[in-house]
């Protein structure tokens, strides 16, 4: 019994150590992924880097980790997909000093989350001026027409749902908020690759969204890869999901887009803690078809 007894309390002591050490990983230990993605519309590679949710987390001082892991991939392009502060943040240095050393790599475009809204709500729009000061292109409800490596891309840049919140998530005109309607409208109506940067994935999964808007692909964040990630069953939390969601991380295929999440860098501790899910640096290669 005694015999017994202590097996179970070393048993437990290691499984507290290795959530402990899974923890900490989660938040401190960068991880580098890569993904493909091919059009008929490219004919060269361009290679993005994706960055999305630090939450005013740090990697070495001034982000030096963080900058390094970049600039190890040579990125032709640096998208950055929100909630890189907290609403709650005393300031946003740490979001515009690693902005404007991304800049400094690549380009930079910025696509807006919850937090930077939130904070903006609570403090002004200073943040924006000066996240474009160090080197970033916002975009909210707003695209540009670039020109990567001789590749013709629209990327725009969205924050609200691409749908209306009635009842069953339309896209009726009608229902809808009109600026969001004729943007997304407006964004599918060129030849060129079509590229949207949708802080939430939520934003573009429900209801009539992904039968109706014509966008080869969507970049998305937000849910931590579900922050809590559990071997065999994936992420525990996410968003407007709920629990064990089905969407919250890697390649995923809809009617009208194909869709890309990134687990992103952090967390801001306010559901469950990151576990079993390290900070990701998502490399993106798109190409032509072979």
């Amino acid at each position: 019994m005694r015999r017994t007894f202590k097996y179970m309390i070393a048993i437990s002591a290691v499984i507290i150590c290795i959530c402990l050490v899974s923890i900490w990983a989660s938040y401190f230990y960068l991880e580098t992924t890569c993904f493909t993605y091919t059009s008929p519309k490219l004919t060269e590679e361009i290679k993005a880097v994706i960055l999305s949710d630090l939450h005013n987390h740090e990697f070495g001082s001034g982000n030096s980790e963080l900058i390094s892991e970049v600039k190890e991939n040579e990125p032709d392009i640096i998208f950055v997909l929100g909630d890189m502060l907290n609403d709650s943040s005393e300031d946003y240095h740490v979001a515009v000093d690693l902005t404007k050393e991304l800049s400094e790599i690549a380009p930079v475009y910025y696509a807006l989350g919850n937090h930077e809204i939130s904070y903006m709500e609570t403090n002004g729009e200073g943040v924006e001026d000066s996240l474009e000061a160090a080197g970033a292109k916002i975009l909210e409800l707003e695209s540009q027409d670039i020109e990567v490596k001789g590749q013709k891309i629209r990327v725009g840049g969205i924050f609200d749902y691409a749908f209306a919140l009635d009842a069953d998530n339309t896209v009726d005109p009608e229902h809808m908020v009109p600026e969001v309607y004729e943007f997304l409208k407006g964004f599918q109506e060129t030849d060129d690759f079509k590229l949207m940067l949708s802080h939430r994935p939520d934003a573009f999964i429900f209801g009539d969204a992904p039968k109706t808007w014509d966008v080869d692909l969507v970049i998305s964040g937000h849910d931590h890869g579900g922050q809590v990630i559990l071997p065999f069953v994936g992420g525990v939390f996410g968003g407007d999901q709920g629990w064990f969601p089905e969407y919250v991380y890697g390649m995923h295929s809809f009617e009208k887009f194909d869709m890309l999440i990134t687990r992103g860098l952090g967390s801001n501790l306010k559901v469950l803690p990151r576990v079993n899910n390290r900070p990701e640096v998502m490399v993106l290669k798109l190409g032509p078809e072979e």
